[in-house]
């Protein structure tokens, strides 16, 4: 059966980005300020993230967008390190089932050069990033990982899960 719906697929650096593409070390662009005064400049810090992409397929093919949304991606032995309830089975299968709002589990990838174990996908930290800087990047790198459907899909939705999520100011009680 996986033979029939793999997860991954490598693509070489002149495919269009689409969502579910991979990009390692990618620089976001995080500033650092508290208060902006009129006409100053916000220092920025550049930190490097795995991520992916997150956008829409159709608007990165059309080029209806100038930013790129992505989210951080984690080697899940790593994601346990900063997250105790992972560490132990249950919290592995609580997540593997979707029902950790903010993180969804991505299967193991056993492709030539690109072998990872499970991965994590971290919806709480999202980043735009130029549409631009994602072209360069992709440009350089001689192939990526591409994520693929129905799995593609199913990280959308649990995405858009995440965040259509609203809080009732006064909830229903619970029946007891």
């Amino acid at each position: 059966m996986s033979e029939k719906f793999p997860w991954y697929e490598i693509v070489d650096n002149s495919e269009s980005i689409l969502q579910g593409d991979f990009f390692f070390s990618c620089p976001i662009f995080v500033p650092e300020y508290s208060v902006i005064k009129e006409d100053e400049t916000v220092p920025v810090e550049v930190v490097e993230y795995n991520v992916i992409v997150m956008s829409q397929s159709c608007d990165l093919i059309q080029k209806k967008i100038s930013l790129v949304l992505v989210c951080p991606v984690w080697n899940l032995s790593d994601f346990e390190l900063k997250n105790d309830f992972i560490k132990s089975k249950k919290g592995k299968e609580t997540l593997r089932q979707g029902n950790i709002p903010g993180y969804h589990l991505l299967n193991v990838c056993e492709l030539d050069n690109f072998k990872r174990g499970y991965i994590v996908v971290d919806f709480r930290e999202t980043y735009s990033v130029p549409y631009t800087l994602m072209t360069d990047i992709a440009k350089k790198q001689s192939k990526r990982v591409r994520l693929l459907p129905p799995y593609r899909e199913h990280l959308s939705q649990a995405y858009a899960r995440f965040f259509m999520r609203v809080g009732l100011p006064i909830d229903i009680p619970a029946f007891r």
